[in-house]
């Protein structure tokens, strides 16, 4: 697959973000809000709650937020939103596991980009706290931006700003990473970021450090690092050097988006990494 045809194929237009009405769903929403404001896309909110009644109220607040952050007048009417260049669906499911309610949507829908908040607690994460039974449709081509319970990530809870400076993208041979730098480039471009560096690290040999074409992107850096040591601890050290505010990892995963996390670096990095992870499912766009 060339290039050109590797950013059509993460090209963002449709966000999917599951909500708990947690502290830190709310931080993964305003992520999740952020990028379908600055990518024009459609925004979905998924609220799973065991209780039937639930509202829609209930789940997070496009509108006050959007006020908050003076994209809109106070008080402003619901068609306001589009005016935005968004589309916004809010979708209540009622049921005890938010796991398989979140795998059966994405059975019915498609989306480009997933917003998930984990919540990290002596290695394990609730998200990933048990096997997925059956295979997510279309789920290989899903790229999902964890947010870690207790991180404030790179976009501003009061005022939407984006501050994303330092991004870690670690590399080997196999998954093949090409596809991570593809992913950087577009979502600088994307975002409209204005400067600043890109680590990328290979963990291991340098010998066995993957080939890579690194493209120009205006106003930004790119620096080699080759590191001996187990790979993910290596990772999460370079990432708290670098004050790493995302880190871009690449998984082989063809069976759904969180199977392809399974028993991988990317799992173990996630289980303790203090900053947001954006992870790559390549199978589907390599082909």
């Amino acid at each position: 697959m060339n290039r050109s045809s590797i950013l059509e194929a993460i090209k963002v237009e449709s966000i999917f973000h599951p909500s708990d009405l947690s502290h830190a769903s709310e931080i993964a929403f305003v992520h999740a809000l952020k990028i379908a404001l600055v990518t024009e896309a459609k925004l979905t909110v998924l609220h799973v709650k065991a209780n039937s009644n639930a509202e829609w109220q209930d789940s997070p607040g496009v509108r006050e937020t959007l006020e908050r952050w003076k994209l809109l007048p106070k008080n402003s009417p619901v068609s306001m939103v589009g005016q935005l260049g968004i589309g916004v669906e809010k979708v209540i499911a009622s049921g005890q596991d938010p796991v398989t309610a979140c795998l059966g949507f994405l059975e019915r829908h498609s989306a480009d980009l997933i917003v998930l908040a984990i919540h990290q607690h002596n290695g394990h994460m609730r998200w990933l706290a048990k096997p997925v039974a059956a295979p997510i449709a279309r789920a290989a081509g899903q790229m999902t931006l964890f947010i870690p319970h207790g991180v404030a990530g790179f976009v501003s809870r009061e005022d939407g700003a984006i501050s994303l400076r330092n991004i870690l993208i670690p590399v080997t041979t196999k998954p093949r990473p090409q596809p991570s730098v593809e992913a950087v480039t577009r979502m600088i471009q994307n975002l409209r970021l204005p400067g600043g560096s890109i680590t990328v690290l290979h963990a291991g040999s340098a010998s066995e450090a993957p080939s890579l074409r690194l493209p120009v992107v205006k106003g930004w850096t790119w620096e080699r690092l080759v590191h001996a040591g187990e790979p993910s601890q290596t990772i999460l050290q370079v990432a708290k050097q670098r004050r790493a505010d995302l880190i871009v990892m690449t998984t082989e995963g063809p069976d759904g988006f969180l199977d392809g996390l399974r028993g991988s670096t990317s799992e173990r990095v996630l289980r303790t990494t203090r900053c947001p992870l954006l992870s790559l499912p390549v199978g589907s766009l390599l082909g």
